[in-house]
């Protein structure tokens, strides 16, 4: 989908939750505050979860409204607007120590992104899976046992495919938490 297109829906008062990803709430809760990466944020329901729990959280999106909803909800959380798909944001090697990409697949990121785990660093990704009339997956939506496939040789602490735990999705989706 277009920045554009999702700028409608936030517009429209679509996608705008206020409850973090239980995925996100699961693992994170209990582990010691750091510097954390909130990848295709949204407006930030992560994000302001994260930062609330004392993380210092770069959040990142290509959409305008989707970043402004974002910064009046939290001002101290580094809101950077910039298209993932174009390049426009580049993770830094050994930056963080907890990566969140949920809901967004971009395939030729997940190097970066395990660049960008520090060692003992988590990741947490939900991608959705294709139907199963498109079992080479699609542009956005990742074929069975794909992400797994991403993280090969790490701890992987968590991972399941189906139907999500949110009742805010409703396709089939792929969950994993990792740690480098």
């Amino acid at each position: 989908m277009s920045i554009e297109k999702w700028n409608e829906r936030y517009r429209a008062g679509e996608q705008l939750f206020d409850t973090p990803s239980p995925l996100v709430t699961r693992f994170v809760g209990d582990l010691v505050p750091g510097v954390a990466l909130d990848l295709a944020c949204g407006p930030g329901r992560n994000a302001v979860y994260l930062a609330e729990r004392g993380w210092r959280v770069t959040a990142v999106d290509g959409s305008p409204i989707a970043i402004a909803k974002l910064r009046e909800r939290n001002v101290a959380i580094d809101a950077r607007l910039a298209d993932l798909e174009r390049g426009e944001f580049q993770i830094q090697p050994d930056s963080c120590n907890l990566i969140c990409d949920c809901y967004y697949l971009q395939r030729n990121l997940f190097p970066q992104m395990k660049m960008g785990i520090r060692t003992g660093g988590m990741a947490i990704v939900i991608v959705h899976l294709a139907r199963s009339d498109e079992p080479a997956g699609t542009p956005t939506r990742a074929c069975p046992d794909e992400l797994r496939t991403y993280f090969a040789g790490w701890n992987i602490l968590h991972y399941r495919e189906g139907q999500p735990d949110e009742a805010c999705h409703q396709r089939a989706v792929a969950e994993l938490v990792a740690v480098r």
